[in-house]
């Protein structure tokens, strides 16, 4: 068994799934160490465990949530297997493709989803409560989360030049349920409250060896890879992909910079997960340096995708495009060369 913060964990190795690309460690560092300061000035991963940003809501189990959360409908989406993929369900209307949703919604009072985790067995379809935190959920929940430590969240966005406060996402979760890797366009403070998430994160240099969906399909920035089942002959970037990752329990704050990749599963053992996002939006954009960060790649090949979806109207016609622009001139025996140095 396994120890964290000198204390024994609710979960050992046998709990880890096993992934067919090497992973390292994300520094696990006090707030305020120095080393944590540059890391998060850099837009690198690092799990800070000291931040008590979230002390009031470590007794946000389910009894407490159930009490507390008054008898509102809240969302939550049900899976027929252990992921829950995001999709755009805007999307879906506007392009009118054949997509199929991975997962659906149901709104239900917290006692109800209580009752489903409660008589949930093998089989059954999972669930996933997402509901952002706002003068809807009860007051006591409220009164908690108004004596968050904004304080010391504030000093981070002041220091990284971010901009403001987006929302706040709560999260509880049977155990095993798994978000598939995605990334997304805002900065992310992950802070755990009940059991242990394993976040595996790639940097956004690894954007070509994880595939993602075209931006006009209802998984944008969801990668096409199943990491229960690659497929190395589709998609033979995978040889390259190396993540980080971590295990973060209670208390614990892991930074995720906006465009890295991230997947995320909660641990076996306890019946539930409860964790709380943090979404900043990105600072103003800084003086652009030669050559291209790999963030500022990332954010050119999408809104380049972008212009030429709202410029052909049709979705069907910009990957030929793109193709007949690529193919022939930029495939040859030097662009090859190339691409084996990636």
């Amino acid at each position: 068994m396994s120890t964290m913060n000198g204390s024994k964990q609710e979960w050992d190795e046998s709990h880890i799934r096993k992934y067919f690309f090497p992973t390292e460690q994300i520094p696990r560092l006090s707030c305020n160490d120095s080393q944590a300061v540059e890391l998060i000035s850099q837009e690198k991963p690092v799990v800070l465990t000291d931040t008590r940003l979230c002390d009031t809501a470590l007794k946000w189990d389910l009894d407490y949530l159930e009490e507390n959360m008054g008898s509102d409908r809240y969302m939550v989406f049900v899976s027929k297997n252990h992921k829950f993929k995001y999709y755009d369900e805007a999307k879906i209307k506007q392009y009118k493709t054949n997509f199929v949703p991975p997962t659906r919604r149901v709104d239900m009072t917290f006692s109800e989803f209580v009752k489903k985790l409660e008589e949930w067995k093998p089989g059954d379809e999972r669930a996933y409560l997402q509901q952002g935190l706002n003068n809807t959920v009860g007051q006591g929940i409220v009164m908690d989360f108004l004596k968050f430590n904004w304080q010391w969240l504030n000093v981070q966005q002041k220091r990284n030049n971010w901009g403001p406060l987006t929302s706040n996402l709560l999260l509880v979760g049977m155990e095993g349920n798994v978000t598939p890797v995605h990334y997304d366009e805002q900065q992310n403070f992950f802070c755990q409250l009940i059991g242990y998430k394993r976040c595996i994160l790639f940097a956004p240099e690894h954007y070509s060896h994880l595939y993602p969906y075209p931006v006009y399909h209802p998984h944008d920035r969801q990668s096409q890879v199943d990491f229960d089942e690659p497929d190395a002959e589709k998609f033979p970037g995978l040889e390259h992909l190396q993540g980080v990752e971590a295990v973060v329990g209670p208390g614990d704050v892991l930074y995720i910079p906006m465009y890295w990749w991230h997947h995320i599963e909660s641990l076996p053992n306890l019946s539930h997960t409860v964790s709380v996002n943090f979404w900043y939006k990105g600072g103003p954009t800084e003086k652009i340096e030669y050559p291209l960060k790999p963030r500022q790649k990332l954010a050119v090949m999408r809104n380049v995708e972008k212009m030429l979806l709202e410029a052909l109207k049709d979705p069907a016609e910009v990957g030929p495009l793109l193709r007949s622009l690529v193919i022939g001139r930029y495939t040859g025996e030097e662009a090859e060369q190339q691409e084996a140095k990636l």
